[in-house]
């Protein structure tokens, strides 16, 4: 049982979700969470049939990037799975650090 892959948090599915959506890369999933944006309003940013001045959402994603951040790339990109199995990880040993602390206390 300890093999199982968890189900995401929802708030990293719809990460996971975007780029089959959307058409996006990794790195331009690590970029639109590094700046911040919801994925939720992917479709209003991108562009459409009716909206041909609006520039297409992965190249939109790396000009903001640019802009912002002063660089064209993140330094190391780390698909949203691997972030979210990072998270696990980290609660996990704070979990584990303080749980012998709190019976210590008592």
């Amino acid at each position: 049982m300890t093999g199982e892959a968890k189900p995401l948090p929802p708030h990293l599915q719809v990460w996971v979700e975007a780029p089959k959506r959307y058409r996006l890369s990794h790195t331009h999933v690590q970029m639109a969470r590094e700046l911040g944006l919801n994925p939720k309003k992917f479709g209003k940013l991108g562009q459409n049939r009716q909206e041909p001045w609006k520039a297409p959402l992965p190249q939109f994603i790396e000009h903001i990037y640019a802009r912002r951040f002063g660089r064209e790339r993140p330094e190391v990109v780390v698909p949203v799975e691997e972030h979210a199995r990072q998270l696990a990880r980290k609660k996990a040993a704070r979990k584990a650090a303080e749980g012998p602390a709190d019976a210590a206390a008592e």
